[in-house]
């Protein structure tokens, strides 16, 4: 039998912090802001990270995007509310609520919000802690043209993230928490 995992409070919301089932809503979930990736609720803790699959929910603001990358693992997304310029395998295709991508491993992609409000989205892929996959930040023109990409390829994260000067993850609510859906 699985037992309930413990959920604790930290600053930005509940996360668990033993392994097991539970249940949280978004709302009271630690959530995690950086001011170029936006909001993420990861829903996985640190100390009681997911053993098989990576879930979060991202919400990219106005001009909000990610790095374009490739991952060694399957990756599927789904938007939830908003708009978003997917770049994906040097081709740009234009999402909105309720589109489904589905990356193979090795796609190359990112997304950039391109609405005035909030693009919201689910991200499911390896999690966070595993070290089965693997990224690689590939030199791509399209990438570099809307400011998700590197000049020089890299499999770092952290050397991806220095070369377009990206701040570090802080564990926090979004600034603009009571204008989005569930607030």
């Amino acid at each position: 039998m699985v037992k309930e995992a413990r959920v604790e409070a930290l600053d930005s919301g509940l996360a668990p912090v033993t392994h097991g089932w539970f249940v949280v809503n978004v709302r009271d979930a630690a959530w995690e802001t950086n001011d170029h990736f936006g909001a993420m609720c990861a829903f996985e803790g640190e100390r009681a990270p997911f053993a098989d699959l990576g879930i979060n929910l991202r919400v990219l603001q106005p001009g909000g995007r990610g790095l374009y990358h490739a991952e060694s693992t399957q990756e599927d997304f789904l938007v939830l509310a908003g708009q978003c310029l997917l770049l994906v395998e040097g081709e740009e295709r234009p999402l909105t609520a309720w589109d489904f991508v589905h990356c193979p491993p090795g796609t190359e992609h990112a997304f950039v919000a391109t609405a005035d409000g909030p693009c919201i989205i689910i991200m499911a892929g390896a999690p966070r802690s595993s070290s089965a996959g693997t990224l690689a930040y590939p030199r791509s023109e399209l990438a570099l043209a809307h400011g998700v990409g590197v000049e020089t390829e890299t499999r770092s994260p952290r050397e991806a993230q220095s070369q377009l000067g990206i701040p570090a993850w802080r564990y926090r609510r979004p600034d603009d928490w009571n204008a989005l859906p569930w607030a």
